[in-house]
């Protein structure tokens, strides 16, 4: 069969009003495409106007992860046709677990997802029907690249798609269910923004790392319209760990097999900020989720580059909030009952005074409650400036929030300002945002408390603040006594930073032991865990006057092939110091030099953010304090420095 000039080979898909058909086109080029046309008997005005529109909807858009339109026109009956790009892949949940894919891979492939939408967004279209048969992933040249496609029920945000599009309008609901936002599932479907995709693509991400959705469709059909409302609208759903954990034992080893990670491990990485991150994109109330699909793939970014993201769980007052507004009846009728309790009291006079009284008390609350919301509302404002990268307008609005119990959910932005801070060399300012995060740290994951701790260490050292730094070590001496966990290294590299008594090595002692029973574990598991372990060793030998084990363990961590740039002017550093306590000169000096140039090197620009590849900002702060303490060494032995 044969439309225009293309030659339909056979039928590839086919959904409500229209068939696909993958075709061979001759002329001007020979290639295979997609040809997507109107089924028989459904080229009725409304089908005509909703085709045409998501033949529009392509045809303005130009991303590489999004199929292309090519070429358009009617068959001799006039039904009409497009073609666009042959997306010859199969849907993203089944190419990732097909292949094993880890979360980082699966997480990259989002990125790119994330990117495509937020292109349609910007031409002014919403998808409103994102789900993984509508992302097919191809190779190009050996790589994967995801494909966004069908646009069939896209809506128009800035322009009408056609002039036709008025045929479209009539109430229903439209999408997919379990990837349907609360807007979507009202009865009108009117007002309905790119957020709503930005909780489709919340729904996705929980399906590439859970395998489930966070309602199931089977579910959702089966309880009717009304109930499927209802629960997307009022039912919080799990966070992905904690939907991992619902699993049986066979469905949990699958899913962690899929995903080319042990059992344990897949729950400890899902819990903390993935789960944020995929909460804050099915929020409810859409004015709480990412902004932007770009903000939210700069979140993962944020996350796979193991920097602090944005995205927090939610406050108890908001919980409370949501509480009130799914039980409104209820609330209504309790104030209903004390609003008349509160009449009767007027017949005595001391009932009189004790409702006087009861009001001047509710009066508080309610100015404590309105303070409270005021404060809410100005970090959630402030978030969104962090997320736009106007760190400076974020950190003024910070800095004017008064809260007498600020709660953890200020940690984040705390986290990201004290970075911003840093990397721009304003190192008080800095210390103080991370002394406030610290006291703020609630995370599960402890790793996280301890990079928080060596930012501080950094951040106060780099300001001169000797005392602070003093006080905070043995706050993490404290804070981290007992635990036998990974955080072992961290907390070596955290107070060894300078110079210590012997009883801060005491204290130390559990910690040191424990990093050096599993360094055999974490190198097997990881050659740059291992590295920054070896480097964390070194410098505790060397604290402790072991000059030999101290280098041993430097070298063994520069042995290592993925060691990074800062990583290795520690090493540098350290091997420096215990060949000048050697009395070994000349390669104390070789030693030096190397260090000091590689920093030189990354200081030349100026500081910035960095990353795990060439190494984090506290990580070269890091070196260059111990920098200065070799020099104060070589001066000291009247050695030339280099």
């Amino acid at each position: 069969m044969v439309i225009g000039r293309y030659k339909l080979l056979q039928k590839i898909g086919e959904g409500g009003y229209g068939v696909v058909y993958m075709a061979e086109q001759e002329q001007p080029v020979r290639r295979r495409v997609a040809l997507k046309v109107v089924k028989l008997g459904m080229d009725t005005k409304k089908v005509t106007a909703q085709f045409e529109a998501e033949h529009q909807a392509l045809a303005m858009m130009d991303h590489p992860n999004i199929a292309r339109v090519f070429d358009a026109g009617a068959t001799k009956t006039g039904r009409p046709y497009f073609v666009m790009e042959l997306a010859n892949g199969v849907r993203i949940t089944q190419h990732c677990d097909q292949n094993q894919l880890g979360l980082e891979p699966r997480l990259e492939l989002f990125i790119q997802i994330c990117h495509a939408i937020q292109h349609a967004h910007q031409k002014g279209i919403i998808h409103r029907d994102i789900k993984p048969s509508n992302i097919l992933v191809t190779l190009h040249d050996g790589v994967p690249m995801p494909k966004v496609i069908d646009f069939g029920i896209a809506k128009a945000t800035e322009e009408r798609l056609t002039d036709k599009t008025q045929f479209t309008a009539d109430p229903q609901l439209i999408g997919t269910p379990a990837y349907m936002s609360p807007e979507q599932v009202e009865s009108s479907g009117l007002d309905v923004d790119t957020r709503s995709d930005i909780y489709s693509l919340g729904v996705l991400l929980y399906e590439l790392l859970v395998g489930k959705t966070p309602f199931d469709t089977k579910d959702l059909l089966k309880s009717g319209v009304d109930e499927m409302r209802r629960t997307l609208q009022e039912r919080e759903p799990s966070t992905p760990s904690s939907k991992l954990r619902t699993l049986s034992d066979e469905g949990l080893t699958k899913t962690a097999i899929e995903r080319h990670v042990k059992t344990q491990q897949l729950l400890s990485r899902l819990r903390g900020d993935l789960d944020w991150i995929v909460m804050k994109a099915l929020e409810k109330d859409r004015n709480r989720r990412y902004e932007t699909a770009n903000a939210l793939a700069m979140d993962i970014r944020r996350y796979l580059d193991n920097e602090p993201v944005l995205a927090r769980p939610p406050s108890r007052w908001y919980r409370l909030q949501k509480l009130v507004r799914r039980n409104q009846s209820m609330f209504v009728s309790a104030a209903a009952v004390t609003a008349a309790l509160l009449i009767g009291t007027v017949t005595s006079t001391w009932l009189f005074v004790r409702e006087r009284e009861a009001r001047a008390r509710e009066t508080g609350l309610r100015r404590a409650a309105e303070a409270r919301e005021k404060v809410i509302q100005a970090v959630s404002q402030a978030y969104l400036l962090a997320a736009r990268e106007k760190y400076e307008d974020a950190d003024k609005l910070l800095s004017s929030i008064s809260a007498e119990k600020p709660s953890k959910d200020f940690a984040a932005l705390f986290r990201v300002l004290g970075e911003w801070h840093a990397v721009n060399g304003r190192w008080p300012q800095a210390a103080e945002r991370f002394t406030a995060l610290v006291k703020l740290d609630q995370l599960e994951d402890e790793g996280r408390t301890a990079i928080d701790y060596l930012e501080l260490a950094t951040a106060l050292n780099e300001s001169g603040d000797l005392r602070g730094y003093a006080n905070m070590r043995q706050e993490v001496i404290s804070r981290f006594a007992g635990l036998t966990d990974s955080v072992a290294d961290r907390v070596l590299k955290v107070v060894l930073l300078l110079p210590v008594n012997q009883q801060i090595m005491r204290d130390l002692e559990p910690q040191a032991q424990f990093a050096l029973r599993t360094f055999a574990a974490v190198h097997q598991e990881d050659e740059l865990k291992a590295a920054w372990h070896s480097v964390a060793l070194g410098l505790w030998e060397y604290r402790r006057g072991d000059y030999v084990e101290a280098r041993n363990w430097c070298l063994r961590c520069l042995t290592y092939s993925e060691t990074n740039p800062a990583l290795s002017a520690t090493a540098h550093l350290i091997l420096s110091m215990s060949y000048r306590q050697m009395n070994q000169h000349q390669e104390a000096l070789s030693e030096l030099s190397l260090g000091q140039s590689m920093i030189e090197k990354n200081f030349k620009n100026g500081p910035d953010w960095g990353n795990g590849v060439a190494g984090f900002w506290f990580d070269w702060a890091f070196a260059r304090i111990l920098l200065r303490e070799c020099h104060a060494q070589f001066a000291e032995a009247h050695l030339r420095r280099p």
